[in-house]
């Protein structure tokens, strides 16, 4: 089965770029750390935890140089792993928070793709709970990028603090740009805030895993082909499930329901994208076929560019 999921030409449709720094990485971004020293920051148990984390990993992240670099390593990995096409998600809305100029980090990360052999194309994600009017500015940004592979707009952070029904107009104008609506919903809060997602136009939903707890939902996203970008690992580090048993996506692949795998933050949940393949096959008890079906997916459902 390693074999076989090494071999498996593969999409990764959520990732996120500053969740990809490897401890090594780090290193180069900042001397003054240590390996062990970004080891311990990657522990925590819950989502509030996993987001200090990922603030203290983005401090680190100064200059267009250093996008340029973990552009360069994330891309060695995934290439690594046979993923031919990437989506990665750039935390514009964080670039913007910490005062950068997101234009020039954005140029520096598409130069540093530019000799991959990964396809790639970009989502820019907003804060959140920062607002609207923070992520009115991040889908401006990225609305004037559509001619430099900006495909997506996504809004990520705590979905307790910012709930998506914010955001309608925010969709509304990404939407009219050409750009597709990829909101994470439904990982740490419930149904709702997945059916709140889709009635706004998600064209796909980050996580999602809520989903398994409405029959209605899951129906719904089965019958109009919506599909969940699930990240096993990811659920399992932030709390989102309490165990590896507890994790539904053998219940929502089984009830139709459309799924793609993913790593969401590979360095800091300790995975890659064949790891979260082979968790498919040894504790869920996918087969080679269905492995191959997900492989599969994660191309069908790739944002036209």
């Amino acid at each position: 089965m390693e074999s076989f999921i090494a071999g498996l030409e593969k999409a990764e449709l959520h990732v996120h770029l500053e969740g990809s720094i490897e401890p090594e990485t780090m290193v180069e971004l900042d001397p003054s750390v240590t390996i062990e020293q970004v080891r311990n920051e990657y522990r925590y148990s819950d989502f509030a935890g996993f987001l200090r984390a990922y603030v203290w990993a983005g401090k680190r992240i100064a200059t267009p140089g250093d996008y340029a670099l973990i552009t360069r390593r994330l891309l060695e990995r995934l290439a690594a792993q046979n993923v031919r096409y990437a989506e990665i998600n750039l935390s514009v809305g964080v670039m913007l928070w910490r005062k950068q100029d997101p234009a020039r980090n954005f140029d520096a990360i598409v130069s540093a793709a530019g000799n991959s052999p990964v396809q790639v194309r970009w989502i820019f994600d907003a804060v959140r709970q920062f607002g609207t009017e923070h992520a009115f500015e991040v889908a401006r940004l990225a609305a004037g990028r559509t001619d430099c592979g900006v495909v997506g707009f996504g809004t990520g952070g705590d979905e307790a603090r910012g709930p998506i029904e914010w955001f309608e107009a925010v969709f509304d104008f990404a939407r009219s740009s050409g750009l597709r609506i990829l909101p994470h919903a439904g990982e740490t809060e419930g149904p709702k805030s997945i059916w709140n997602a889709v009635r706004l136009g998600a064209n796909r939903i980050g996580h999602g895993i809520r989903a398994a707890e409405d029959p209605e939902l899951m129906a719904w996203l089965r019958e109009h082909d919506v599909p969940l970008e699930v990240c096993i690992s990811s659920n399992l580090a932030t709390g989102a499930v309490k165990s590896i048993e507890n994790h539904p996506v053998r219940r929502l692949f089984d009830a139709g329901v459309p799924i793609v795998l993913n790593t969401d933050d590979p360095a800091m949940f300790h995975t890659t994208l064949n790891r979260e393949f082979a968790l498919a096959a040894t504790h869920f008890g996918f087969t080679s076929e269905e492995l191959r079906q997900v492989a599969a997916a994660g191309f069908r459902y790739a944002c036209p560019g």
